[in-house]
């Protein structure tokens, strides 16, 4: 149901701070925490003693030590020390690539041989000073797909969100969908329109006036695995739209990292990048609580979605044009995880 051999969000670096964190990524039961000088590690949440949960336990001196019997395991998986026991034929457990990389822990929950670090997915916005980035996490529980598709076809948001970013032009508006390798592109653009509530705040946000028409962009970029990254915008009508100038326009991309926890669960890391008024950190607790509004109402729907999905497994669903964003991104997921399979290894 989802690539292992990938790099997926798996927590925040606030998240390990203080103490373990046991999180499922990808069916895989992972403790994270901060090793030798604060260094990300990942090890199997599972103790070669007795089985306890190794997030239960605390971090001393960069080693993390079992709550249960005080087992001291090292960043390797390999047992350090045990109160009154010999510990050299303890077995290994299992460590999980890990990086500490533009505001986020990574983690590779497959082959640890085929990691690298540099494929990581490259987030410009993070490591400039003209954006602010504000987010936060949500646990769906749905299938990763399922936002997928949500995300890839944003015609719900006349529909789901009503009192903040949907109009009824939104889903009168000609959506185009384009494929290039791995990455798949979804485009809508709206003219003359009046921007919506959310839209609004944003254009006061950036000293415009937000009483006017406006041009209206969104396009969607999905990245395997499980990324989609959205430039949204407005800008004065007649302006240039999305390729407007700074002063007559406010555009944001709209982060998602989608997390499959099981395959009917995820970890849905959101937030809003943008390089308008980026020291303004009101503004970007405003956007943040919106964001979180909206997100809300998607996790709603999706959860119910899945409730009927599972009820009714083998029930054949509508593949309409809108749907084309969703489509070319399962079938490149649909690739990878046969590229994953044992028979395909041995081939």
């Amino acid at each position: 149901m989802f690539p292992k051999n990938a790099w997926y969000v798996a927590c925040t670096p606030t998240e390990i701070d203080d103490k373990p964190l046991g999180r499922t990524i990808c069916g895989e039961k992972i403790v994270f925490y901060r090793g030798a000088e604060g260094k990300v590690a990942a090890l199997e949440d599972f103790c070669p003693h007795r089985g306890a949960a190794l997030s239960f336990g605390q971090v001393c001196e960069g080693q993390l030590v079992c709550g249960y019997h005080g087992l001291t395991m090292g960043c390797d998986g390999k047992t350090v020390s045990m109160p009154g026991q010999r510990v050299q034929g303890f077995p290994r457990i299992r460590s999980y690539p890990a990086v500490e990389r533009y505001g986020f822990i990574w983690v590779w929950p497959g082959d640890a041989q085929l990691a690298d670090a540099s494929t990581i997915h490259h987030l410009e916005w993070a490591e400039s000073p003209d954006w602010a980035y504000g987010g936060g996490m949500y646990h769906v529980k749905c299938d990763y797909r399922l936002m997928i598709d949500n995300l890839m076809d944003l015609t719900h948001e006349t529909y789901v969100h009503t009192t903040s970013i949907g109009q009824k032009e939104i889903d009168e508006a000609p959506v185009t969908t384009k494929a290039e390798g791995d990455h798949v592109v979804t485009r809508r653009f709206m003219n003359n329109v009046m921007p919506p509530p959310f839209w609004r705040a944003n254009l006061r946000g950036n000293q415009l006036a937000d009483d006017v028409p406006v041009d209206r962009w969104q396009v969607c970029h999905f990245t395997p695995p499980s990324h989609v990254m959205i430039e949204v915008g407005v800008a004065h009508a007649g302006k240039g739209g999305y390729d407007a100038d700074p002063k007559d326009k406010v555009s944001s991309i709209v982060v998602d990292f989608l997390t499959p926890e099981t395959e009917t669960s995820m970890w849905y890391f959101w937030g809003m990048a943008r390089n308008f008024a980026p020291k303004d950190k009101a503004l970007t607790a405003q956007i943040r609580d919106g964001q979180a509004r909206v997100f809300a109402e998607d996790t709603v729907v999706l959860e119910a979605q899945q409730r009927n999905l599972s009820l009714h497994p083998g029930r054949k669903l509508l593949m309409l044009n809108i749907d084309a964003g969703g489509v070319q991104s399962r079938r490149i997921l649909d690739r990878l995880i046969a590229l994953e399979q044992p028979q395909a290894q041995a081939a």
